[in-house]
């Protein structure tokens, strides 16, 4: 048996070249805010994320992508949800140069964990 490790685990991983991010969204909330990280029962770590838009025609997914692009900092343009278009689980993908990126993303979910 494995011992467990004392590592945190996050939430994001580096894959064909891209950063990918796990996440849960929370249409219909009081207020478009990350509200910070979680475990599910398998042991996976995602963010996660409340949007005061509804969840038809995209409206919930768009206002995701605009949240997070002004918590990074980034262009709309270079963040896309590539699985859980209907869901509430969703991975989103960050484009850009990960050298960059990464820091920015680790960063960023340091202040989430304090």
């Amino acid at each position: 048996m494995a011992a467990a490790s004392s590592e945190p685990r996050v939430p994001f991983r580096i894959e064909h070249g891209a950063i990918r991010l796990d996440l849960k969204l929370t249409p219909k909330a009081s207020q478009t805010a990350i509200t910070g990280q979680a475990v599910d029962a398998a042991g996976h770590t995602y963010v996660k994320a409340s949007v005061t838009a509804i969840p038809e025609h995209g409206k919930a997914n768009a206002a995701l992508i605009k949240l997070l692009a002004k918590e990074w900092r980034l262009a709309k343009s270079q963040i896309t949800i590539i699985r859980g278009q209907t869901s509430t689980r969703k991975t989103v993908e960050i484009a850009g140069e990960v050298d960059k990126v990464r820091p920015l993303i680790i960063a960023w979910l340091n202040k989430l964990v304090k």
